[in-house]
């Protein structure tokens, strides 16, 4: 009995026939462990390399899955942007919110209620909670979660720097109501042409509330963006939909109008 198991973890397939006859006159429990060591060292390294096959092929299929998971809940984000947008005009002749500053200060009084900036409009318009009370504003290790303000698949957090001290995962079109000394102080939605077509606020890579083109994130949702409309509606665009093969942001996209 002895040579027979030694036969069957190193022999060919007549020692595992016989290894599998000698596993026979035990029980259910240790006719499996047997069976097992009847398997041959060739064996067992081929049964590891397919498994290790496999889960190299299975790696990037959930990578997508939870880039895919991540985007939904961004996009819906940006469609809570866009309806506030449409509810702030609705209820103010018409009027789009205004940029507001790139880095609003509290101390300078840029958050106060009372001031005219998208970020304090529009949460106002559909009862969300103000940016200048948001803890993760200001902390860069609040565990934030399920918030219309930041996008789940974006890592950054806040420069808590006295200087700086704003965290925006979303970032106004700078653009849309023109930029320096064309920048208007006011401006009506029914002003405007294609309004499904001009972006309003995106994915951004930068810190800045308000910003152009070439803040728009790169390597967001499987290398993109999420960016919602002036009309509401938000959509993930490739890299490739706003910048060239060097690299370089693009303003030459008809279904992404920067400056209308």
């Amino acid at each position: 009995m002895v040579m027979a198991r030694s036969n069957v973890r190193f022999g060919g397939s007549e020692a595992r026939q016989e290894g599998l006859e000698f596993c026979a006159d035990f029980g259910q429990v240790a006719q499996r462990q047997c069976f097992l060591k009847s398997l041959t060292l060739i064996e067992l390294l081929v049964v590891i390399a397919i498994i290790s096959i496999l889960t190299a092929m299975a790696l990037p299929v959930l990578s997508r899955a939870k880039a895919n998971a991540q985007a939904v809940p961004c996009r819906n984000n940006l469609k809570q942007w866009g309806l506030a947008t449409h509810l702030y005009t609705a209820d103010n002749s018409d009027l789009l919110p205004r940029e507001g500053v790139p880095n609003p200060q509290e101390s300078a009084g840029e958050l106060a209620p009372t001031n005219k900036a998208w970020y304090i409009q529009l949460p106002d318009a559909i009862g969300l909670m103000p940016y200048r009370n948001a803890p993760w504003r200001t902390n860069a290790f609040f565990n934030f979660s399920d918030t219309t303000w930041l996008c789940p698949a974006n890592t950054r957090r806040c420069d808590a720097s006295a200087k700086t001290n704003n965290l925006f995962h979303y970032c106004l079109n700078e653009g849309f109501d023109g930029v320096g000394a064309a920048d208007k102080m006011d401006s009506k939605f029914s002003s405007y042409d294609k309004p499904s077509a001009i972006v309003w606020l995106f994915d951004t890579k930068n810190l800045p509330a308000i910003g152009v083109e070439n803040f728009v994130h790169t390597n967001l949702h499987g290398r993109g963006a999420n960016i919602v409309f002036m009309d509401g509606h938000a959509e993930r665009f490739k890299d490739s939909a706003f910048r060239n093969v060097a690299g370089k942001t693009v303003t030459n996209n008809p279904a992404l109008i920067w400056y209308p």
